[in-house]
């Protein structure tokens, strides 16, 4: 299975954190997993340009954070049970990915929770309905791969421009 798998009309669109509005007439949809370093290129090359197309009501951002069961994410997991679920996710996932070095080399989900809580002031979310529904959700639509960027009939990875970016947004 691959990205050209992913059946988009099987996306939901009302789970997970949404940011900006309900009425933005393209709504992209972010499958992420925050101990993901591919995950990390995507929001340090694209969170800016998309929260300007937030602030100018072109786009809403639905992001669903996805706790996959591969080892080396496993962590990432922990951390999205302390990412507030509103527009205050975008300032924790950027420190969560500022940080991402120095908590995602730690030797237990316990220790990730205290620097979650301690080094980075968040707190535990009641976020595991949520997980259970994205978890299904990638299941049934296909997605395996982080980070899957769906806009429209179109999924997309970190690897696409700027430029391309742009012009699936604006067809």
């Amino acid at each position: 299975m691959g990205m050209t798998d992913v059946e988009t009309s099987k996306i939901n669109y009302d789970t997970g954190i949404k940011i900006g509005s309900d009425e933005a007439p393209v709504k992209v949809v972010e499958y992420i997993n925050v101990r993901c370093p591919f995950c990390r290129q995507w929001s340090d090359e694209k969170n800016d340009l998309l929260q300007q197309l937030v602030a100018e009501g072109k786009i809403q951002r639905i992001i669903k954070l996805f706790d996959k069961e591969k080892p080396s994410l496993a962590l990432g997991n922990i951390m999205h049970h302390h990412i507030p679920t509103d527009e205050n996710a975008i300032v924790a996932i950027q420190a969560i990915y500022e940080t991402q070095d120095d908590w995602g080399n730690l030797d237990s989900h316990e220790e990730v929770a205290l620097y979650a809580t301690e080094k980075l002031q968040l707190t535990l979310q009641d976020y595991k309905e949520t997980a259970k529904s994205i978890v299904q959700e990638t299941i049934d639509a296909n997605v395996f791969f982080v980070p899957t960027v769906i806009i429209g009939e179109h999924v997309v990875d970190q690897k696409i421009s700027s430029d391309e970016l742009l012009a699936l947004i604006n067809e």
